[in-house]
């Protein structure tokens, strides 16, 4: 049985696109994480198609040994520190996973494919291009990195250094780059879970500044099917932004997930007391927008989650996992 290797598929994005092979393959996926705050081994479905190697991705010892064993074709490099308000407080962990990994998985894949070469899919985010304005315009494949946290910073050298090895080595390289994404699993620190969690507890939601920053949005199923698309019908050595079209201010983002709590029958704090604004944080993205145009084209990629679906999934799932955490807390009955 073949093997994929998916880094850092214990993470929100990771575990989908492990449920999405599931379903697309027969083949054996080998999940490698580390296992750190945002990997949890009950993000992954149960199957004998699985096995979870707690490793980190710096460990050139302990990927090649992996590499030895399983000798996986098909790699998504997803094992990345992602949070820009920990990258702020700290960037070093950001330089050493995202950059140094990067590297590390790189040289091991080189060295296993001499003989039978395989394809690299590096799995990366709009952010490396750094910030729109509120006017308009979007990112190309063709915009110029400039990127503005040591989170971003990481993940364009890590997508410079994934580039080189197929212009150097001749490796099969493709770097995917996406927008925000949200759906079932992801950390409680990221925005949507945060704004959720506040929102049902009847509490206005912390928002950055004035609240007008824009994201665009794509459902996490959407752009693991992407990342599938991008491995199978991609071009060696190129880039492909991966969007569904879907801008929204972070303000737009608080009322749209108060009115889907209402729509599950909570009852969130009322319109113009769900929001909480706090100082701004440092070198803080104005918009980001994602032209997914050649994706569209090449990989015949389109987005098929409409937002109102996949955010009603995303807040049901939310609810679920707050109402556990609720029951947990509760102290036992005598």
């Amino acid at each position: 049985m073949e093997s994929i290797l998916i880094t850092g598929g214990a993470g929100f994005i990771g575990s989908a696109l492990v449920r999405l092979l599931l379903k697309k393959t027969g083949a054996h996926l080998l999940v490698a994480d580390k296992l750190t705050y945002a990997g949890k081994p009950s993000n992954l479905p149960e199957s004998s198609r699985i096995t979870l190697a707690v490793a980190d991705v710096c460990s050139r010892e302990k990927m090649a040994a992996l590499f030895r064993r399983f000798r996986p074709k098909l790699v998504f490099h997803l094992a990345a520190e992602s949070h820009v308000d920990r990258s702020i407080t700290s960037g070093t962990a950001f330089a050493r996973t995202n950059v140094l990994g990067t590297a590390v998985l790189l040289e091991c894949a080189r060295q296993s494919w001499k003989k039978e070469a395989g394809v690299f899919v590096q799995v990366s985010t709009d952010e490396v291009y750094g910030s729109l304005p509120l006017a308009g315009g979007a990112f190309t494949e063709h915009s110029p990195l400039a990127p503005r946290s040591p989170y971003a910073a990481a993940k364009a050298g890590a997508d410079l250094l994934a580039l080189s090895y197929h212009a150097t080595h001749g490796m099969d390289v493709r770097v995917t780059r996406c927008s925000n994404n949200y759906g079932p699993r992801q950390h409680g620190e990221k925005f949507l879970p945060t704004v959720t969690a506040a929102l049902f507890a009847g509490q206005p939601a912390p928002v950055y500044g004035d609240g007008q920053n824009v994201r665009d949005w794509i459902f996490v199923e959407d752009h693991c099917t992407a990342l599938w698309a991008a491995a199978q019908k991609g071009v060696p050595g190129q880039v492909y932004n991966i969007g569904a079209r879907n801008e929204k201010s972070n303000l737009a983002m608080v009322e749209a997930v108060r009115q889907t709590l209402v729509l599950l029958g909570e009852h969130p704090p009322a319109p113009g007391q769900c929001v909480r604004l706090v100082q701004d944080r440092p070198g803080h993205d104005r918009r980001y927008a994602i032209d997914p145009s050649r994706a569209g084209r090449e990989l015949g990629f389109c987005a098929q989650t409409p937002f109102e679906e996949g955010l009603k999934k995303t807040v049901a799932w939310e609810i679920e996992r707050l109402k556990g955490e609720r029951e947990k807390q509760k102290p036992d009955a005598l």
